[in-house]
């Protein structure tokens, strides 16, 4: 079992699937433009899936489609036809949270997985077994639940359902992210993917006949953000998840960037790779995930309690990617696209699939006709520079720089 688990990296979009999928991803999931829960992550057209499909095909890279929104009346009646497409086009799984959906799943996805989402708050075995009997082939337990009550779950159903948890990224201060905030403040509905997160909003107290009057409310140490929760990173957990009989280790962060696709995916897959081989990790690939936007790390509820981040709400983000490699020779001439600009002289950062971060000074810069630049400025232009070694395509050049919001 050690060595099957699956890797599931997020996918917003087809660029962040690419990088998914070459950062090492066994799995990826992702939404349509309907029914999935991160309205906001660009998600995928008909069009877009079905070449997502083939695209993980040819790397044996299972596809997991969202379908995990709570329908209203209006939206079931669209159901049996989306989910008669993703039967067509050939996905792995559907990730659902209602019951209602998995039976029109049954029905018109038959080769299909079902794979029940964290939404549903499974947190004992025969609430996991009950949806077994359903028909449904994995569970995706809720973030609430310690490792003990997670191998107690494991010894306490069929070895064929499977068990998914969570093991990087956001965490909702809610309950399984069952949260209405979001509805009552903004009338965004965060159960159909559309949340605003007033749970990372600074509060003040008013009192009606005073206008205009604030007065903070806080925490005991005096710190504000009351509902603020800090980020999931178990990567130095890693062999006691597998130990556990975890069966995917689920990477949050379909709204994230293509830069976060690529990094997080990595470090994991080292992560999961060196556990299986029963060696440490090294430490180069840990430092991975702090070179990612992120808030403050805790190891959610695994070992206890994780606590809130009441200083503030800010992402911590110390890097910047400033450009994707295309092609690279034997001798390290590369051709690139450029995200953020620099120059000649600029201190940067080399790292791709499988490729240690190293670094490098920026001795010069060729523009596609091979005349020499200063500097590359224009978003999305192609450049030619040499790099220290052969590094494959949708490796990365980045920086050090603090884009934390203050």
């Amino acid at each position: 079992m050690r060595n099957k688990i699956e890797l599931l990296a997020p996918a917003g979009d087809m660029e962040r699937l690419e990088m998914a999928v070459a950062y090492g991803a066994g799995a990826v999931y992702l939404a349509g433009t309907d029914f999935g829960m991160r309205s906001f992550a660009g998600n995928f057209s008909r069009t877009e899936l079905k070449q997502a499909v083939d695209l993980c095909r040819s790397h044996r890279v299972r596809v997991h489609v969202t379908c995990n929104t709570m329908p209203r009346n209006q939206e079931v009646a669209r159901l049996p036809e989306w989910l008669e497409y993703l039967n067509e086009v050939g996905v792995d799984a559907i990730i659902l949270a209602d019951v209602g959906t998995l039976a029109l799943a049954r029905r018109h996805a038959p080769k299909v997985q079902c794979h029940i989402s964290t939404q549903a708050s499974i947190v004992n075995y025969q609430s996991a077994q009950a949806w077994h009997d359903l028909g449904a082939s994995r569970v995706i337990l809720a973030r609430e639940l310690s490792l003990e009550e997670i191998q107690e779950i494991r010894a306490k159903t069929p070895k064929e359902l499977e068990i998914e948890v969570f093991a990087h990224g956001a965490m909702c201060v809610s309950y399984s992210g069952r949260c209405l905030l979001s509805n009552y403040m903004t009338g965004r509905d965060s159960n159909r993917g559309e949340c605003a997160q007033p749970c990372r909003y600074q509060y003040a107290l008013m009192e009606e006949k005073r206008p205009g009057e604030y007065f903070p409310v806080y925490e005991e140490n005096g710190q504000t953000y009351i509902m603020n929760s800090k980020d999931m990173c178990m990567i130095d957990h890693v062999a006691d998840l597998m130990e556990a009989g975890v069966d995917s280790l689920k990477l949050e962060g379909r709204a994230k960037s293509a830069y976060y696709a690529a990094i997080v995916t990595g470090a994991y897959r080292h992560a999961i790779d060196a556990a299986a081989a029963g060696e440490p990790l090294d430490p180069v690939w840990r430092d991975e995930v702090e070179h990612i936007s992120h808030r403050h790390y805790s190891t959610g509820f695994f070992y206890g309690q994780p606590g809130q981040y009441t200083e503030n709400s800010r992402y911590v983000r110390d890097w910047q990617i400033v450009a994707k490699v295309q092609s690279c020779d034997g001798e390290g001439n590369a051709l690139l696209t450029l995200n953020n600009k620099f120059r000649v002289g600029d201190s940067l950062e080399l790292v791709g699939p499988n490729v240690r971060p190293q670094a490098l000074w920026v001795e010069g810069l060729w523009d596609g006709d091979g005349l020499p630049l200063e500097e590359v400025r224009h978003p999305q232009m192609t450049f030619r520079m040499k790099l220290p070694c052969q590094v494959p395509p949708l490796s990365l050049l980045r920086r050090k720089a603090d884009l934390s919001p203050q």
